[in-house]
Protein backbone atom coordinates (compact mmCIF):
# COMPACT_ATOMS: atom_id res chain seq x y z
CA UNK A 1 0.00 0.00 0.00
CA UNK A 2 2.87 2.58 0.85
CA UNK A 3 4.86 1.41 -2.17
CA UNK A 4 1.55 1.92 -4.25
CA UNK A 5 1.43 5.34 -2.72
CA UNK A 6 4.96 6.21 -2.98
CA UNK A 7 4.71 5.34 -6.40
CA UNK A 8 1.93 7.32 -7.59
CA UNK A 9 3.42 10.60 -5.76
CA UNK A 10 6.80 9.81 -7.94
CA UNK A 11 4.77 9.30 -11.37
CA UNK A 12 3.08 12.54 -11.26
CA UNK A 13 5.14 15.21 -9.90
CA UNK A 14 2.97 18.12 -11.86
CA UNK A 15 -0.07 17.14 -9.43
CA UNK A 16 2.36 17.88 -6.41
CA UNK A 17 4.20 21.05 -8.18
CA UNK A 18 0.59 22.49 -9.14
CA UNK A 19 -0.81 21.63 -5.37
CA UNK A 20 2.29 23.24 -3.80
CA UNK A 21 1.93 26.54 -6.12
CA UNK A 22 -1.77 26.87 -5.19
CA UNK A 23 -0.88 26.03 -1.44
CA UNK A 24 1.21 29.30 -1.16
CA UNK A 25 -1.75 31.59 -0.98
CA UNK A 26 -4.28 28.81 0.18
CA UNK A 27 -6.27 29.35 3.43
CA UNK A 28 -4.33 28.70 6.16
CA UNK A 29 -0.78 29.32 4.53
CA UNK A 30 -0.24 32.66 3.47
CA UNK A 31 3.38 32.87 2.56
CA UNK A 32 3.24 35.03 -0.13
CA UNK A 33 4.84 38.25 0.79
CA UNK A 34 1.71 40.61 -0.23
CA UNK A 35 -0.27 38.52 2.45
CA UNK A 36 1.48 41.15 5.22
CA UNK A 37 0.01 44.24 3.69
CA UNK A 38 -3.44 43.24 2.67
CA UNK A 39 -6.69 41.26 4.02
CA UNK A 40 -7.94 38.63 2.57
CA UNK A 41 -12.02 39.86 2.82
CA UNK A 42 -14.35 36.96 1.68
CA UNK A 43 -11.82 33.81 2.32
CA UNK A 44 -11.12 32.90 -1.27
CA UNK A 45 -8.15 35.17 -1.62
CA UNK A 46 -9.64 36.87 -4.62
CA UNK A 47 -10.33 40.01 -2.93
CA UNK A 48 -7.94 41.90 -0.53
CA UNK A 49 -7.61 44.98 1.64
CA UNK A 50 -5.33 47.33 1.68
CA UNK A 51 -3.65 47.86 5.22
CA UNK A 52 -2.68 51.48 4.03
CA UNK A 53 -5.36 52.92 2.07
CA UNK A 54 -8.13 50.70 2.74
CA UNK A 55 -8.64 49.90 -1.11
CA UNK A 56 -10.30 46.59 -2.05
CA UNK A 57 -8.66 45.32 -5.03
CA UNK A 58 -10.41 42.62 -7.05
CA UNK A 59 -8.60 39.97 -8.72
CA UNK A 60 -6.08 37.91 -6.01
CA UNK A 61 -2.47 38.53 -4.10
CA UNK A 62 -0.84 39.42 -7.49
CA UNK A 63 -2.62 42.72 -8.60
CA UNK A 64 -2.87 43.86 -5.08
CA UNK A 65 1.10 43.87 -5.13
CA UNK A 66 0.72 45.84 -8.42
CA UNK A 67 -2.08 48.41 -6.34
CA UNK A 68 1.50 48.44 -3.94
CA UNK A 69 3.52 48.75 -6.44
CA UNK A 70 1.80 51.55 -8.30
CA UNK A 71 2.33 49.91 -11.63
CA UNK A 72 -1.34 51.19 -12.79
CA UNK A 73 -1.82 47.20 -14.66
CA UNK A 74 -4.99 46.94 -13.53
CA UNK A 75 -4.96 48.91 -10.64
CA UNK A 76 -4.83 51.99 -8.93
CA UNK A 77 -2.04 52.79 -7.16
CA UNK A 78 -2.11 52.59 -3.40
CA UNK A 79 -1.95 56.51 -2.04
CA UNK A 80 -0.57 55.75 1.39
CA UNK A 81 2.07 53.10 1.01
CA UNK A 82 5.28 54.13 2.22
CA UNK A 83 8.36 54.75 -0.24
CA UNK A 84 10.28 51.46 1.15
CA UNK A 85 7.41 49.34 0.47
CA UNK A 86 6.16 50.32 -2.83
CA UNK A 87 10.35 50.14 -3.93
CA UNK A 88 10.04 46.42 -2.76
CA UNK A 89 6.85 45.58 -4.29
CA UNK A 90 8.28 47.29 -8.03
CA UNK A 91 11.11 44.89 -7.11
CA UNK A 92 9.06 41.50 -6.64
CA UNK A 93 6.74 42.09 -9.54
CA UNK A 94 9.64 42.70 -11.57
CA UNK A 95 11.09 39.15 -10.89
CA UNK A 96 7.91 37.42 -11.42
CA UNK A 97 7.96 39.56 -14.95
CA UNK A 98 11.63 38.37 -15.37
CA UNK A 99 10.97 35.03 -14.56
CA UNK A 100 7.76 34.70 -16.74
CA UNK A 101 9.96 35.98 -19.53
CA UNK A 102 12.34 33.75 -19.33
CA UNK A 103 10.24 30.77 -19.21
CA UNK A 104 8.49 31.65 -22.63
CA UNK A 105 11.70 32.11 -24.11
CA UNK A 106 12.33 28.94 -22.73
CA UNK A 107 9.14 27.57 -24.13
CA UNK A 108 9.76 29.49 -28.04
CA UNK A 109 13.14 27.76 -28.07
CA UNK A 110 11.34 24.11 -26.86
CA UNK A 111 9.26 24.12 -29.94
CA UNK A 112 11.45 25.83 -32.90
CA UNK A 113 14.10 23.00 -31.75
CA UNK A 114 11.09 20.02 -31.58
CA UNK A 115 9.57 21.67 -35.26
CA UNK A 116 12.87 20.75 -36.61
CA UNK A 117 14.32 23.97 -36.88
CA UNK A 118 17.70 25.28 -35.71
CA UNK A 119 18.14 26.50 -31.82
CA UNK A 120 20.12 29.28 -33.24
CA UNK A 121 18.83 29.63 -36.98
CA UNK A 122 17.40 32.84 -38.25
CA UNK A 123 13.80 31.92 -37.63
CA UNK A 124 14.84 31.13 -34.22
CA UNK A 125 16.93 34.41 -33.25
CA UNK A 126 13.85 36.67 -34.64
CA UNK A 127 10.96 34.22 -32.81
CA UNK A 128 13.03 35.26 -29.40
CA UNK A 129 13.82 38.62 -30.77
CA UNK A 130 9.73 38.89 -31.21
CA UNK A 131 9.01 37.56 -27.65
CA UNK A 132 11.78 39.99 -25.94
CA UNK A 133 10.86 42.73 -28.09
CA UNK A 134 9.73 45.49 -24.77
CA UNK A 135 12.04 43.20 -22.80
CA UNK A 136 13.14 42.77 -19.10
CA UNK A 137 14.87 46.18 -18.71
CA UNK A 138 12.16 47.87 -20.55
CA UNK A 139 9.86 46.56 -18.76
CA UNK A 140 10.97 47.23 -15.20
CA UNK A 141 11.51 50.98 -16.54
CA UNK A 142 8.18 51.36 -17.58
CA UNK A 143 7.25 50.29 -14.18
CA UNK A 144 9.49 52.81 -12.45
CA UNK A 145 8.77 55.58 -14.55
CA UNK A 146 4.96 54.94 -14.45
CA UNK A 147 4.97 56.39 -10.43
CA UNK A 148 8.05 58.50 -10.69
CA UNK A 149 6.95 60.47 -14.44
CA UNK A 150 4.72 63.20 -11.93
CA UNK A 151 7.11 63.32 -9.60
CA UNK A 152 10.28 64.38 -12.00
CA UNK A 153 7.87 66.58 -14.16
CA UNK A 154 7.12 68.69 -10.56
CA UNK A 155 10.59 68.89 -9.48
CA UNK A 156 11.43 70.16 -13.29
CA UNK A 157 8.52 72.96 -12.97
CA UNK A 158 9.50 73.99 -9.53
CA UNK A 159 13.23 74.95 -10.65
CA UNK A 160 11.54 76.70 -13.70
CA UNK A 161 9.01 78.66 -11.24
CA UNK A 162 11.97 79.35 -8.51
CA UNK A 163 14.58 80.71 -10.52
CA UNK A 164 12.25 82.49 -12.89
CA UNK A 165 13.72 80.82 -16.01
CA UNK A 166 11.44 81.60 -19.18
CA UNK A 167 9.14 79.10 -20.64
CA UNK A 168 10.34 79.10 -23.47
CA UNK A 169 13.58 76.87 -22.73
CA UNK A 170 11.84 74.17 -22.39
CA UNK A 171 11.60 74.18 -26.28
CA UNK A 172 15.54 74.82 -26.41
CA UNK A 173 17.31 71.47 -28.10
CA UNK A 174 19.92 71.98 -25.56
CA UNK A 175 17.68 71.46 -23.04
CA UNK A 176 16.59 68.05 -24.35
CA UNK A 177 19.82 66.92 -25.06
CA UNK A 178 20.48 68.00 -21.02
CA UNK A 179 17.91 65.58 -19.54
CA UNK A 180 18.75 63.09 -22.23
CA UNK A 181 22.58 62.52 -21.03
CA UNK A 182 21.78 62.76 -17.36
CA UNK A 183 19.11 59.87 -17.75
CA UNK A 184 22.20 57.98 -19.44
CA UNK A 185 24.61 58.87 -16.50
CA UNK A 186 21.97 57.74 -14.43
CA UNK A 187 21.49 57.37 -10.79
CA UNK A 188 24.27 58.92 -8.63
CA UNK A 189 25.00 62.27 -11.11
CA UNK A 190 25.72 65.39 -9.32
CA UNK A 191 25.37 68.83 -11.00
CA UNK A 192 28.16 71.20 -11.45
CA UNK A 193 28.90 73.59 -8.42
CA UNK A 194 28.44 77.68 -8.66
CA UNK A 195 31.87 77.58 -9.81
CA UNK A 196 32.27 75.27 -12.54
CA UNK A 197 29.45 77.16 -13.88
CA UNK A 198 30.82 80.73 -13.26
CA UNK A 199 34.55 79.97 -13.94
CA UNK A 200 35.62 76.57 -15.40
CA UNK A 201 32.43 75.05 -17.84
CA UNK A 202 31.86 79.04 -19.06
CA UNK A 203 35.58 79.23 -20.45
CA UNK A 204 35.14 75.91 -22.02
CA UNK A 205 31.96 76.76 -23.49
CA UNK A 206 33.74 80.18 -25.07
CA UNK A 207 36.83 78.02 -25.95
CA UNK A 208 33.84 75.79 -27.88
CA UNK A 209 32.25 78.70 -29.61
CA UNK A 210 35.46 80.46 -30.95
CA UNK A 211 36.18 77.04 -32.63
CA UNK A 212 32.67 77.41 -34.11
CA UNK A 213 32.69 80.54 -35.52
CA UNK A 214 35.99 80.04 -37.27
CA UNK A 215 33.82 77.48 -39.75
CA UNK A 216 31.75 80.93 -40.43
CA UNK A 217 34.70 82.80 -41.11
CA UNK A 218 34.64 81.38 -44.95
CA UNK A 219 34.43 84.93 -46.40
CA UNK A 220 37.81 84.92 -47.51
CA UNK A 221 36.40 82.73 -49.88
CA UNK A 222 33.43 83.66 -50.80
CA UNK A 223 33.50 87.73 -49.67
CA UNK A 224 31.42 89.49 -46.78
CA UNK A 225 29.02 92.01 -45.89
CA UNK A 226 29.68 94.23 -42.34
CA UNK A 227 26.78 95.28 -41.25
CA UNK A 228 26.22 98.15 -38.39
CA UNK A 229 23.31 98.88 -35.51
CA UNK A 230 23.63 101.34 -33.33
CA UNK A 231 21.42 101.70 -30.70
CA UNK A 232 20.65 103.87 -27.93
CA UNK A 233 19.01 103.52 -24.63
CA UNK A 234 16.57 105.51 -22.77
CA UNK A 235 19.17 107.66 -20.93
CA UNK A 236 21.14 108.36 -24.53
CA UNK A 237 23.87 106.22 -24.05
CA UNK A 238 25.09 104.79 -27.20
CA UNK A 239 26.34 101.41 -28.71
CA UNK A 240 27.12 100.32 -32.21
CA UNK A 241 27.01 96.71 -32.97
CA UNK A 242 29.37 95.38 -35.96
CA UNK A 243 27.97 91.96 -37.82
CA UNK A 244 29.51 90.24 -40.68
CA UNK A 245 27.01 88.24 -43.06
CA UNK A 246 28.34 85.33 -45.82
CA UNK A 247 26.64 82.45 -46.90
CA UNK A 248 27.47 80.65 -43.93
CA UNK A 249 25.30 82.72 -42.07
CA UNK A 250 25.34 85.98 -40.04
CA UNK A 251 28.06 86.52 -36.86
CA UNK A 252 28.55 89.07 -34.33
CA UNK A 253 31.92 90.70 -34.44
CA UNK A 254 31.99 93.52 -31.91
CA UNK A 255 30.77 96.04 -30.31
CA UNK A 256 31.61 99.69 -29.62
CA UNK A 257 30.58 102.11 -27.31
CA UNK A 258 29.54 105.74 -29.07
CA UNK A 259 28.94 107.46 -26.25
CA UNK A 260 31.95 109.74 -26.78
CA UNK A 261 32.70 109.47 -30.42
CA UNK A 262 30.73 112.29 -32.11
CA UNK A 263 28.13 111.45 -34.96
CA UNK A 264 30.07 113.99 -37.27
CA UNK A 265 30.47 112.10 -40.76
CA UNK A 266 34.92 111.90 -40.02
CA UNK A 267 34.02 110.07 -36.83
CA UNK A 268 31.88 107.60 -38.48
CA UNK A 269 33.85 107.11 -41.46
CA UNK A 270 36.95 106.06 -38.95
CA UNK A 271 34.82 104.19 -37.30
CA UNK A 272 33.87 102.09 -40.52
CA UNK A 273 36.95 102.07 -41.87
CA UNK A 274 38.66 100.44 -38.76
CA UNK A 275 36.19 97.57 -39.30
CA UNK A 276 36.96 97.24 -42.75
CA UNK A 277 40.33 96.70 -41.70
CA UNK A 278 39.82 94.55 -39.23
CA UNK A 279 38.61 92.06 -41.22
CA UNK A 280 40.54 92.57 -44.02
CA UNK A 281 39.16 94.90 -47.32
CA UNK A 282 40.03 91.95 -50.11
CA UNK A 283 36.71 90.07 -48.33
CA UNK A 284 34.17 92.94 -48.35
CA UNK A 285 32.05 93.58 -50.75
CA UNK A 286 29.72 96.09 -48.74
CA UNK A 287 29.55 97.95 -45.97
CA UNK A 288 25.66 98.34 -44.76
CA UNK A 289 24.29 101.20 -42.05
CA UNK A 290 21.54 103.34 -41.55
CA UNK A 291 20.48 106.30 -44.18
CA UNK A 292 21.27 108.93 -41.54
CA UNK A 293 23.06 112.37 -43.53
CA UNK A 294 26.44 111.23 -41.23
CA UNK A 295 26.29 107.75 -42.11
CA UNK A 296 25.47 108.16 -45.79
CA UNK A 297 28.33 110.63 -46.05
CA UNK A 298 30.65 108.22 -44.40
CA UNK A 299 29.96 105.83 -46.88
CA UNK A 300 30.71 107.94 -49.93
CA UNK A 301 33.96 108.47 -48.24
CA UNK A 302 34.70 104.91 -47.39
CA UNK A 303 33.89 104.38 -51.02
CA UNK A 304 36.13 106.83 -52.30
CA UNK A 305 39.31 105.00 -50.16
CA UNK A 306 38.19 101.59 -50.86
CA UNK A 307 36.96 101.20 -54.54
CA UNK A 308 36.61 97.53 -53.89
CA UNK A 309 33.72 97.72 -51.81
CA UNK A 310 30.32 99.32 -51.97
CA UNK A 311 28.09 101.19 -48.85
CA UNK A 312 24.75 100.08 -48.74
CA UNK A 313 21.81 101.83 -46.37
CA UNK A 314 19.48 99.45 -44.37
CA UNK A 315 15.97 98.86 -46.19
CA UNK A 316 14.49 98.51 -42.53
CA UNK A 317 15.45 102.34 -42.00
CA UNK A 318 14.75 103.80 -44.97
CA UNK A 319 11.18 102.44 -45.01
CA UNK A 320 11.29 104.06 -41.53
CA UNK A 321 12.41 106.89 -42.94
CA UNK A 322 9.31 107.00 -45.40
CA UNK A 323 6.88 107.05 -43.00
CA UNK A 324 9.00 109.62 -41.57
CA UNK A 325 8.45 111.61 -44.26
CA UNK A 326 4.87 111.14 -44.39
CA UNK A 327 4.07 112.21 -40.92
CA UNK A 328 6.20 115.39 -41.64
CA UNK A 329 4.78 116.03 -45.42
CA UNK A 330 1.53 115.10 -45.13
CA UNK A 331 -0.88 117.15 -42.69
CA UNK A 332 -3.56 114.72 -42.90
CA UNK A 333 -1.12 112.02 -41.59
CA UNK A 334 0.57 114.67 -39.07
CA UNK A 335 -2.79 115.20 -37.40
CA UNK A 336 -4.07 111.76 -37.62
CA UNK A 337 -1.22 110.71 -35.62
CA UNK A 338 -1.49 113.55 -32.85
CA UNK A 339 -4.93 112.67 -32.46
CA UNK A 340 -4.09 108.83 -31.99
CA UNK A 341 -1.25 109.58 -29.25
CA UNK A 342 -3.69 111.84 -27.44
CA UNK A 343 -6.35 108.93 -27.09
CA UNK A 344 -3.70 106.24 -25.90
CA UNK A 345 -2.05 108.26 -23.66
CA UNK A 346 -4.68 109.75 -22.21
CA UNK A 347 -5.83 106.21 -21.42
CA UNK A 348 -2.61 104.82 -20.87
CA UNK A 349 -1.78 107.26 -18.25
CA UNK A 350 -4.65 106.45 -15.70
CA UNK A 351 -5.42 102.85 -14.37
CA UNK A 352 -8.65 102.98 -14.01
CA UNK A 353 -9.18 103.08 -17.68
CA UNK A 354 -6.99 100.45 -18.55
CA UNK A 355 -8.88 98.09 -16.43
CA UNK A 356 -12.71 99.59 -18.68
CA UNK A 357 -10.81 99.39 -21.78
CA UNK A 358 -9.89 95.82 -21.33
CA UNK A 359 -13.59 94.83 -20.30
CA UNK A 360 -14.48 96.37 -23.84
CA UNK A 361 -11.87 95.20 -26.00
CA UNK A 362 -11.74 91.40 -25.30
CA UNK A 363 -8.26 92.10 -22.99
CA UNK A 364 -6.79 93.44 -26.55
CA UNK A 365 -4.33 96.46 -25.50
CA UNK A 366 -3.63 99.29 -27.76
CA UNK A 367 -0.21 100.21 -28.76
CA UNK A 368 1.56 102.99 -27.66
CA UNK A 369 3.61 105.40 -29.95
CA UNK A 370 7.29 104.64 -29.69
CA UNK A 371 9.95 107.22 -29.66
CA UNK A 372 12.35 106.06 -32.32
CA UNK A 373 10.72 104.06 -34.48
CA UNK A 374 8.11 105.62 -37.06
CA UNK A 375 6.26 102.88 -37.77
CA UNK A 376 5.05 102.55 -34.25
CA UNK A 377 2.55 105.78 -35.00
CA UNK A 378 1.16 103.66 -37.53
CA UNK A 379 1.24 100.45 -36.12
CA UNK A 380 -1.16 102.49 -33.52
CA UNK A 381 -3.19 103.69 -35.97
CA UNK A 382 -3.74 99.90 -36.90
CA UNK A 383 -4.64 99.17 -33.92
CA UNK A 384 -6.88 101.90 -33.23
CA UNK A 385 -8.67 100.89 -36.79
CA UNK A 386 -9.20 97.14 -35.26
CA UNK A 387 -10.55 98.33 -31.83
CA UNK A 388 -12.88 101.31 -33.67
CA UNK A 389 -16.18 99.37 -32.61
CA UNK A 390 -15.20 98.54 -29.21
CA UNK A 391 -13.69 101.97 -28.35
CA UNK A 392 -17.02 103.62 -29.63
CA UNK A 393 -18.97 101.58 -27.33
CA UNK A 394 -16.36 102.55 -24.31
CA UNK A 395 -17.09 105.70 -25.02
CA UNK A 396 -21.09 105.58 -25.27
CA UNK A 397 -21.27 103.45 -22.33
CA UNK A 398 -22.89 104.25 -18.86
CA UNK A 399 -19.40 103.55 -17.32
CA UNK A 400 -17.67 106.50 -19.12
CA UNK A 401 -20.36 108.68 -19.02
CA UNK A 402 -21.04 108.06 -15.01
CA UNK A 403 -17.36 108.07 -14.11
CA UNK A 404 -15.11 110.90 -13.32
CA UNK A 405 -13.01 111.46 -16.48
CA UNK A 406 -16.07 111.32 -18.77
CA UNK A 407 -17.24 114.14 -16.82
CA UNK A 408 -13.89 115.94 -16.85
CA UNK A 409 -12.92 118.66 -19.32
CA UNK A 410 -10.18 116.56 -20.75
CA UNK A 411 -11.98 113.36 -20.70
CA UNK A 412 -15.02 115.23 -22.73
CA UNK A 413 -11.98 116.28 -25.53
CA UNK A 414 -11.23 113.23 -25.82
CA UNK A 415 -14.91 111.66 -26.24
CA UNK A 416 -15.55 114.34 -28.79
CA UNK A 417 -12.20 112.56 -31.01
CA UNK A 418 -13.29 109.04 -30.31
CA UNK A 419 -16.75 110.26 -32.03
CA UNK A 420 -15.66 112.23 -34.76
CA UNK A 421 -16.57 110.53 -37.63
CA UNK A 422 -13.87 112.26 -39.72
CA UNK A 423 -11.09 110.96 -37.81
CA UNK A 424 -11.55 107.60 -38.09
CA UNK A 425 -12.07 108.25 -41.94
CA UNK A 426 -8.38 109.83 -41.74
CA UNK A 427 -6.95 106.63 -39.99
CA UNK A 428 -8.18 104.80 -42.92
CA UNK A 429 -6.70 107.40 -45.27
CA UNK A 430 -3.49 107.00 -43.75
CA UNK A 431 -3.37 102.96 -43.69
CA UNK A 432 -4.13 102.74 -46.72
CA UNK A 433 -1.08 104.48 -47.72
CA UNK A 434 0.95 102.41 -45.28
CA UNK A 435 -0.21 99.20 -44.83
CA UNK A 436 1.35 97.93 -47.87
CA UNK A 437 5.12 99.32 -46.62
CA UNK A 438 4.53 97.79 -43.05
CA UNK A 439 4.18 94.77 -44.58
CA UNK A 440 7.65 94.84 -47.03
CA UNK A 441 9.01 96.20 -43.64
CA UNK A 442 7.80 93.03 -41.79
CA UNK A 443 9.63 91.12 -44.84
CA UNK A 444 12.89 93.09 -44.37
CA UNK A 445 13.27 93.48 -40.23
CA UNK A 446 13.13 89.44 -40.01
CA UNK A 447 16.09 87.12 -40.55
CA UNK A 448 14.46 84.35 -42.71
CA UNK A 449 16.08 85.11 -45.99
CA UNK A 450 18.50 87.71 -47.57
CA UNK A 451 16.50 90.72 -48.50
CA UNK A 452 18.24 91.61 -51.74
CA UNK A 453 16.76 88.85 -53.68
CA UNK A 454 13.10 90.25 -52.99
CA UNK A 455 13.30 94.29 -51.52
CA UNK A 456 12.55 95.30 -55.52
CA UNK A 457 9.85 93.74 -56.52
CA UNK A 458 8.22 93.84 -52.96
CA UNK A 459 8.50 97.60 -53.07
CA UNK A 460 7.14 97.88 -56.74
CA UNK A 461 3.92 95.34 -55.73
CA UNK A 462 3.85 98.11 -52.27
CA UNK A 463 3.48 100.94 -54.92
CA UNK A 464 0.51 99.11 -56.99
CA UNK A 465 -1.44 98.31 -53.82
CA UNK A 466 -1.14 102.13 -52.53
CA UNK A 467 -1.82 103.19 -56.29
CA UNK A 468 -5.09 100.79 -55.96
CA UNK A 469 -6.12 101.81 -53.05
CA UNK A 470 -6.84 105.13 -53.56
CA UNK A 471 -7.83 103.89 -57.09
CA UNK A 472 -5.08 104.79 -59.40
CA UNK A 473 -5.96 108.90 -58.51
CA UNK A 474 -2.76 110.68 -58.23
CA UNK A 475 -3.81 113.40 -56.43
CA UNK A 476 -5.27 111.41 -53.50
Amino acid sequence: MSGNASNSVDTNPSASLSFNSRSKNAPGNRSDIGWKHGFDINGNGRKVKCNYCSKIVSGGIFRFKHHLAGTREDSEPCASVSGEIKNLMIKIVAEAKHATLKRRKLNIIDEEDEGGHMLFGFKGKQTVANASKGGVQETINQMMKKGFKEEVDAQVAEVFYTSAIHFNVIRNPAFAKMCEMIGKYGVGYKPPSYYDIREKLLKQAMRKTYLMLEEYKEWKRTGCTIMSDGWTDKKRRSICNFLVNSPKGTTFLYSLDTLDISKTTDKVFKMLDDVVEYVGEENVIQVVTDNAANFKAAGDLLMQKRERLYWTPCVAHCIDLIFEDFEKNLKVHELTIKKGRKITTYIYGRTMLISLLKKFTIGRDLIRPGVTRFATAYLTLGCLHELKASLLTMFNSDEWKTSKFGTSQEGKGIERVVLDNRVWKNVSTCLKATAPLMVVLRLVDSDVKPTMGFIYEEMDCAKEKIRSNFNNIKKR
